[in-house]
């Protein structure tokens, strides 16, 4: 896994191009080494990402969501409206960053 640290968030990076068994390595790792951190997952190098495999990142995005932490998933392949409401998928580490941001002021704010 390729880490990547940031201000206010971490990228977080699959380096043996097997999306099943990063997902399953995240779900893991993430409620212990990054419990406390805004994450970015970024699966750009799946250019070829269907619905399905985005899926196995909703277990992790949900329970890392609940612990008033940001979970983004950056990715271009996947249509935005096949994405469920639950999760977050921009196309850029940007749109991510900015995501993370908007958050973290509404979190600031009480919502």
């Amino acid at each position: 896994m390729k880490i990547e640290n940031q201000d206010n968030f971490v990228v977080l990076a699959d380096e043996k191009n097997d999306i099943k068994s990063f997902a399953s390595f995240l779900e893991f790792q993430i409620p212990n080494k990054f419990k406390r951190q805004n994450v970015v997952v970024n699966l750009l190098e799946f250019t070829e990402l269907e619905l399905p495999e985005l899926l196995l990142f909703l277990k992790t995005s949900n329970l890392h969501r609940k612990t008033k932490f940001s979970f983004v998933i950056v990715n271009n392949a996947i249509d935005p409206d096949d994405v469920p409401f639950e999760m977050t998928v921009v196309p850029t580490v940007q749109e991510a960053a900015d995501i993370i941001e908007m958050e973290e002021i509404e979190r600031d704010l009480g919502f």
